[in-house]
């Protein structure tokens, strides 16, 4: 089992910037990939971002390319979604996923944490 824990959301104005932390512990050796998905009100659960654990590959869904980064820090099992320039459409709750790969559908991860809401105000 992996337990995973999501923090460091909030309310931010159009233009601001925010970071979210998702910590992973228990079976961490299993860990292969982590990823953000986020899920605004009626909508589907989208991927944003992903990082292979060990090899560094990062993918990010296009329309936060060049404001969103993505990083880790395996030594605490951690990681960490930079978003910068935030916009109103931003709005979500974010969910990290602990799982086989990057970019997968929802269904294939097995290890999801609470969620962190984001509000972006215009």
């Amino acid at each position: 089992q992996v337990q995973v824990a999501e923090s460091g959301g909030g309310l931010v104005q159009t233009g601001g910037s925010l970071r979210l932390s998702c910590a992973a512990s228990g079976r961490t050796f299993s860990i292969y990939a982590m990823n953000w998905f986020r899920q605004a009100p009626g909508k589907e659960r989208e991927f944003v971002a992903g990082i292979n654990w060990f090899g560094g590959t990062m993918i990010y869904k296009d329309s936060v390319k060049g404001r969103f980064t993505i990083s880790r820090d395996n030594a605490k099992n951690t990681v960490y979604l930079q978003m910068n320039n935030l916009k109103p459409e931003d709005t979500a709750v974010y969910y990290c996923a602990v799982g086989p790969g990057i970019n997968l559908p929802p269904v294939r991860y097995n290890y999801w944490g609470q969620g962190t809401q984001v509000t972006v105000s215009s």
